[in-house]
């Protein structure tokens, strides 16, 4: 059995106008199903929130605001 990744939470939790956090790049329902998501959902969620965090700081965010 394959063991999941630490959650990639940064404690900067505020969510942007399409409900992805600006710390963690987790959508609102991948944050709330975290801690029940099998290691493959979580080591996919974590795939996505790398293709989120460099899409952000390729293209800014609405409202001029930096990515983190």
């Amino acid at each position: 059995m394959t063991a999941g990744p630490p959650s990639p939470c940064i404690n900067v939790c505020v969510l942007d106008q399409a409900d992805v956090c600006r710390g963690c790049y987790r959508s609102r329902a991948e944050i709330a199903a975290w801690s029940s998501m099998s290691a493959a959902d979580q080591w996919r969620v974590v795939e996505a929130v790398a293709r989120r965090r460099l899409e952000s700081q390729q293209d800014p965010r609405p409202g001029g605001e930096p990515a983190c």
